[in-house]
């Protein structure tokens, strides 16, 4: 081949694979290109979305920064936090933004209508505000939108029906408004539409009807009216329903409901519904949970209802009208766990069918109409024998009746509670009931039981509430019964025919908060061990017994009691000094004993009492003038003693309907006693005149005061029985041992404890400065600091105020000060700090609302009983704040973000950078001072008086607490959308106080306490909260409750209500 040849050939290779070269660098141009251009929109999206987020305490968005073009695995935008690509056909493309509980704040910014190719938008569980943009009616591609628990507020845009494909609509726990869209029933793939707790309005849509794919449909805790369409009878693929809690929806229950075969959980509580209950509900034979609670229903249960109802697990239809009996098919539900069909007016017997439940954990059928007449009926108890997993039986207050037969021993050893009061039930107290060793409530009280109290009960060390009051039940209180039972919070066996003198054991029950043995034939001396348990902090009863002797000194041991009662027995001697350190008392009944002496001077002390009775015994001397100031007293009877003297005329005694002077050798008063008036040098002249004269006034006031003196009874009372389940909160791991010294600490410590203040370290930001998580030392102690923003106006200031605070207070419900810093940086810059120990459960905000913590917080809620131990945490405090110091302490700033929790879930208040000091306790107005020095506060929490330029004081800090109570169990921040237009957190509680309690109750809780209270236990524990807290938030300062009254009430809470 010649030269010419193969250059011919060489360049035609060359010039092919030139060409195959440029061929795939163009075809490999062409991809890039649009991928980098692509990639380069969706980044300045995802920046625009960052820009808008103005918290992010996880740093979780801190390392989204531009790529600069670059599109190599190290800086693809797919690899920043949150973002996804999972697109074959698009690589490189965001398909995905998830950002759940990272407790971000900002708005949501609209530039994400650019990610185009995005099908999923999960920004759940954070903190971001604003609206929903309307632009994201232009991702045509999106499937799943989670917003839920934000504070997103406005309106749900109208024009998210662009995006078609659209199967997740999850936009629960905000605060959105208006009216559901009706034309969101043309995104036809709908499967989950969620816009729980919401203040959204308006009636339910109709034209949801047509979404035949829906299987999660999620309206609770609304404000929607109207009623439920029959429409959504088509929604053949609905697995879930839930529009509870719209207290005026109304109309009936349609009857298409029942064509809804797939449905698994429909829950109607609460919805202010009526009519009939539809037959066709008890016919979906895939229902698992069924609530109906608490609406105007009525009707019977089907007598198939067992069969047709196969994988029923809990069947609630509570508080409505049903009438009827309970259809023995029952039995036939054998998934069945809780059967809850109390306060109705259900008839016949309790069918022993139910002993087929072999699953049944619950059942709750008191206030109803229901009988056992004949030893036949009381199969029940041997079929209840087969319910191994029963925990809780309440059968109060029916129409059972007969000799409680030897079967009801034959209950599951681990059942808990039994409640049985109210009935007709004879016969004797099984010494077999202990073999039930799990047993914490036996309440068996008003019936007719006899015998005597089984020895074997003091074998039921678990037991916290004993009730067999208002029986035939006679004998002596077993000594061991109370040695044994240490755990006991609640005794009463008040109204039977007990006899003997009161075991000297009583001083081993360290935990009991009501004692009433009142009503009985109990002799001897009052014995000290009784009346020197501290635990007795709500009600001690023993009157109506043959007590002798003297009252034991070792009563001022009772230093949180609120009612004592030792009338109507023997008791001679005088009134104890001792019972002026009862300072919480409220209620002392002494009548009807053989004391003798002057009412001493000390009892001036007692200025919560409300109810004082010392009538028919021999008292002597004047009538004391201190009871005159006594603000609070209301009832107040001496009659019948030796007094002489003049009557004062304050206080009490300003108003003659309110106290009883009758038999006693008085003078002066107000007119309308029409005592003859007290001389200079003789009071004691014409005798027979005065008695006569008391005597008239008697009968003309005496009515009145009868009723007064009943109410303080009712009072008392209604408080004893709270609830009849009493239940105790156990604190039982130790408060780990705090550094007893300050230390000093230097700038280079604290800069090392934090890496650098680093922002992996920052665990929170307040008014004035920055909280960090740090490690000290070579010990690795955990602290946190708070580092103050000295550039922030008010921050030095603040500084002081809580240095000067701290300095000067100790209490194990405070959060304890490490040491403070005072130093310069690095820089040379002044540098203020505070180190506290370290709270690991963090502050109570995070806690309160679930949805939107992170971490542990997130992981579960809180009980009733740790709610109401955190309130009794914060109460103690508050109280030794305002009472215990060397001058009251006034914290101005109480919130929930400054109740901190520690690994036990014990509550410590920190945060007293507005604190101020109150001087002249004294005085009248010692409890005040001027707003003048700038107190600022948070919204929601400050009392009204602030904002009118009223003083400071400890009622306003009172009012401050009643708001968190009021937050903590309605799961409502004060600053919610709902309280718009002169509503407000107080209001809507006061609302709903009595009657519909439930309804303004965080309905997570209820929910959460079904499995330990019945429904009827939990609102009385709810009224009592909700008392405590209504009380402190009243519009009067004056008129707030005091900090040591709602210790004492929350604490019979917690001692009633308490599992």
């Amino acid at each position: 081949m010649g030269g010419s040849s193969k250059r011919c050939v060489l360049f035609g290779i060359i010039n092919s694979r030139y060409m195959l070269i440029t061929s795939y660098l163009i075809i490999h141009a062409v991809h890039v290109l649009p991928v980098c251009i692509a990639q380069s929109s969706d980044e300045q999206a995802l920046l625009a979305f960052k820009a808008a987020i103005s918290g992010d305490p996880n740093g979780v968005l801190a390392a989204w920064s531009p790529t600069n073009g670059k599109v190599n695995a190290t800086d693809n935008i797919c690899r920043w936090s949150g973002v996804s690509c999972r697109s074959q056909r698009h690589p490189g493309r965001v398909t995905a933004l998830e950002l759940m509980s990272y407790n971000l704040t900002g708005v949501i910014s609209p530039s994400l209508s650019n990610l185009s190719f995005l099908h999923t938008l999960n920004l759940s569980s954070n903190y971001l505000s604003g609206s929903i943009p309307l632009e994201f009616s232009l991702l045509r591609r999106l499937q799943v939108i989670s917003l839920g628990g934000n504070s997103l507020t406005g309106e749900i845009p109208t024009s998210l029906t662009n995006c078609a494909r659209l199967t997740h609509l999850e936009l629960q726990r905000n605060g959105l408004r208006g009216e559901i869209p009706a034309n969101l029933s043309s995104c036809r793939e709908l499967r989950v539409f969620n816009v729980s707790v919401n203040t959204l309005s308006g009636g339910i849509p109709p034209s949801f009807g047509s979404l035949l794919k829906l299987e999660f449909f999620g309206l609770h805790r609304n404000n929607l009216t109207g009623s439920i369409p029959p429409s959504l009878g088509n929604l053949s693929s609905l697995l879930a329903f839930d529009a509870s809690e719209n207290f005026n929806l109304g109309g009936n229950i349609p009857e298409v409901l029942g064509r809804l075969a797939k449905l698994d959980f429909l829950r109607l509580a609460f919805a202010g519904l009526r009519g009939k209950i539809p037959v066709s509900l008890f016919n979906i034979s895939s229902l698992r949970i069924l609530d109906l609670g608490n609406n105007d229903l009525s009707g019977v249960l089907p007598p198939d209802i067992g069969v047709t109802l196969p994988r029923i697990q809990v069947l609630l239809v509570y508080s409505c009208r049903l009438e009827g009996h309970i259809p023995a098919s029952i039995g036939n539900a054998t998934r069945l766990r809780r059967l809850q069909l109390h306060s109705n007016s259900l008839q016949g017997i309790v069918p022993p069918d139910v002993g087929r439940l072999k699953d049944l954990e619950k059942l709750n059928l008191q206030f109803n109409q229901l009988e056992e007449k004949w030893d036949k009926d009381w199969d029940l108890m041997v079929a209840l024998g087969n319910c191994s997993r029963l925990f809780a039986l309440s059968l109060s207050s029916n129409k059972f009746q007969g000799v409680l037969p030897p079967s009801f021993v034959n209950l599951t050893i681990g059942i808990q509670q039994i409640f049985m009061n109210a009935n007709r039930i004879s016969g004797t107290i099984s010494p077999d009931i202990g073999k039930f060793s799990g047993l914490r409530v036996l309440a068996l009280a008003d019936n007719a039981l006899a015998g005597t109290i089984p020895d074997t009960i003091a074998g039921l060390h678990d037991m916290i509430g004993l009730d067999v009051s208002g029986n035939n039940i006679s004998g002596e209180i077993p000594p061991m019964l109370v040695a044994n039972l240490t755990q006991l919070a609640f005794l009463d066996l008040s109204e039977n025919n007990l006899q003997g003198s009161i075991p000297e054991s009583f001083g081993a029950m360290r935990n009991i908060a009501i004692l009433d043995l009142s009503y009985n034939r109990f002799s001897g001396t009052i014995p000290k061990q009784v009346v020197s348990l501290s635990s007795l902090t709500l009600f001690l009863n023993l009157s109506h017994n043959i007590f002798s002797g003297s009252i034991p000194s070792e009563v001022g041991r009772l230093i949180s009691l609120g009612v004592l009662d030792l009338s109507n027995n023997r008791l001679s001697g005088e009134i104890p000094h001792a019972l002026s350190q009862l300072q919480a008392m409220e209620y002392l009944f002494l009548q009807g004993n053989q004391l003798v002496g002057r009412i001493p001077q000390s009892l001036s002390s007692l200025k919560g009492l409300q109810c004082l009775d010392m009538s028919q015994n021999n008292l002597s001397g004047p009538v004391p003038d201190f009871l005159s100031t006594l603000q609070y007293l209301h009832y107040l009877n001496l009659s019948y003693n030796h007094f002489d003297g003049p009557v004062p005329t304050r206080g009490v005694f300003n108003d003659s309907r309110k106290f009883f002077v009758a038999g006693n050798r008085v003078c002066g008063g107000v007119s309308e006693l029409q005592l003859p008036k007290c001389s200079g040098s003789d009071n004691t002249g014409n005798k027979l005149h005065k008695s006569r004269t008391v005597l008239i006034v008697s009968i003309t006031v005496g009515s009145f005061l009868a009723l007064v003196l009943i109410t303080c009874i009712f009072v008392m009372y209604a408080r004893k029985r709270v609830n009849q389940q009493l239940l105790q909160r156990n604190d039982t791991s130790p408060v780990p041992k705090l550094m007893e010294q300050h230390c000093k600490l230097s700038y280079a410590e604290l800069h090392r404890a934090t890496d650098g203040f680093s922002a992996a370290n920052l665990i929170g930001v307040g008014s004035f400065g920055s909280v960090y998580r740090g490690t000290l030392g070579n010990e690795g102690q955990e602290v946190a600091i708070k580092v103050l923003n000295l550039l922030q106006h008010g921050a030095e200031q603040s500084f002081l105020a809580e240095c000067e605070a701290l300095r000067s207070i100790r209490h194990r419900n405070l959060v304890k000060v490490i040491t403070a810093c005072s130093t310069m940086d690095h820089s040379g810059n002044d540098f203020k700090a505070l180190v506290y120990e370290f709270m690991p459960n963090r502050d109570l905000d995070k806690w309160l609302h679930p949805s939107i913590g992170k971490g542990e917080s997130s992981s579960r809620m809180l009980t009733f009983a740790e709610r109401v131990g955190i309130a009794l945490d914060v109460a103690e405090s508050l109280d030794y704040l305002h009472h215990h110091g060397h001058a009251p302490i006034v914290h101005c700033d109480l919130k929930q973000s400054n109740v901190l929790l520690d690994n036990d879930m014990v509550a410590h208040v920190g945060d007293f950078g507005l604190s101020r000091f109150v001087q002249g306790a004294n005085s009248n107005s010692s409890q005040h001072m001027s707003t003048t020095v700038g107190i600022k506060g948070t919204i929601g929490y400050i009392p009204p008086e602030y904002g009118m330029g009223g003083e400071i004081s400890v009622e306003g800090d009172v009012y401050s607490y009643g708001i968190l109570l009021l937050e903590m169990f309605t799961s409502k921040r004060p600053t919610d959308p709902l309280f718009q237009g002169g509503q407000s957190i107080h209001s809507y509680v006061a609302a709903a106080y009595p009657e519909r309690v439930m309804e303004a109750t965080d309905p997570t809780l209820v929910q959460h306490e079904e499995d330990n209270m019945d429904e009827g236990s939990l609102e009385e524990c709810m009224l009592s909260v909700f008392r405590v807290a209504l009380r402190c938030t009243e519009e009067s300062p004056r008129a707030r409750m005091l900090t040591r009254d709602a210790i004492r009430e929350l604490t019979a809470v917690r001692d009633a209500c308490d599992d």
